[in-house]
């Protein structure tokens, strides 16, 4: 048992059940950047821990009424077959090495765009308070929200989600929410994290079959996985309960470009350079950003901050949700 292992992915398991994000994101890459795990090995290692985490969640998020299955039902349609589909398409490449490079690189992009949607995402919930706030959107929701589905553009979002699953472990949690979001921006923010992890349930467990039946899985790594990351997905949840989760997404948001970068095959100096120069214009841009939508540039921490935020976490988006990752 490699106790080094179970302790990253306990660590690992923590930010899941803290911001709902991050778990094939940073799993993945910790194993093939830190313990030096084959990439198609650390795929499938990596997705079977995640089909043991998901239903944990999704369990509480069912028990509260939180899931929209109409929406998980199309989602389901298109992401399942595409997921594994996605492992087929990986035993197209005889070479042995040439799919290991392949999915490096498929995993550096996978990651980019899921630093890059924390952030779309940031802005989508920035901008929707500020529309709020100046009276040109609807109030938010006060029960549960009535959403009209669109089956086709749900479907195709199933697709593409299933296949970047397929291929990298990453996206189930993360590219997949962004994605709801820009189609169903009506639902609260409770409703598009339940509805998230019921439908990754399916999608990932169809990506680790697919792994398993070929023979990648390694049971001596996702051992380790498992032991570790479903007692720290438990202390993360307890923690999201008490603790703004927005610092920890801008770390993540961070982490993610820096794996990125290195999966993507940047040396050391140029993948520095880029994280420099990210530290040193991400806040200010965002502070800029702040401001033209009419915010303070820092985000303000005061009793009265604080009574503001009420009446959005009384119609069921969390403050901690509402808070962007740049600040």
């Amino acid at each position: 048992m490699d106790w080094t292992m179970a302790a990253a992915a306990f660590g690992i398991g923590i930010v899941v059940g803290l911001t709902g994000m991050g778990g094939g994101a940073l799993m993945t890459p910790v194993l093939v950047l830190f313990f030096n795990v084959p990439p198609l090995t650390a795929v499938s290692s990596d997705l079977v821990a995640s089909a043991v985490m998901k239903p944990v969640g999704s369990a509480v998020h069912l028990r509260h009424g939180t899931v929209n299955l109409q929406l998980v039902k199309w989602l389901v349609i298109g992401s399942v077959p595409s997921a594994f589909c996605g492992v087929l398409l990986l035993q197209l490449f005889s070479d042995d090495e040439q799919v290991q490079h392949t999915i490096k690189i498929a995993l550096g992009v996978a990651l980019l765009l899921t630093a890059i949607g924390l952030v779309v995402r940031a802005y989508l919930r920035l901008a929707e308070r500020a529309r709020r706030r100046d009276g040109h959107a609807d109030p938010l929701p006060t029960g549960t929200p009535r959403v009209t589905v669109r089956p086709l553009p749900t479907v195709l979002l199933g697709v593409v989600g299933g296949l970047i699953v397929g291929l990298t472990s990453v996206g189930s949690g993360s590219l997949v929410i962004i994605g709801l979001m820009m189609l169903y921006p009506g639902l609260k923010a409770s409703q598009l994290v339940g509805t998230d992890l019921v439908q990754a349930v399916p999608l990932v467990a169809s990506a680790a079959v697919a792994h398993a039946l070929f023979g990648d899985l390694d049971m001596a790594i996702t051992w380790p996985l498992l032991i570790g990351s479903i007692p720290g997905v438990f202390i993360g949840a307890q923690m999201s309960a008490r603790l703004t989760g927005g610092l920890v997404r801008r770390a993540l948001a961070f982490v993610l470009l820096a794996s990125a970068l290195k999966m993507l095959g940047l040396g050391n100096v140029q993948t520095g350079a880029a994280l420099v120069a990210t530290l040193l214009l991400a806040p200010p841009i965002w502070m800029l950003i702040r401001r033209r939508h009419g915010f303070p540039a820092l985000t303000p921490r005061s009793p009265k901050a604080a009574k503001d935020v009420a009446p959005l976490a009384r119609a069921g988006a969390s403050p901690h949700d509402e808070a962007p990752p740049g600040g």
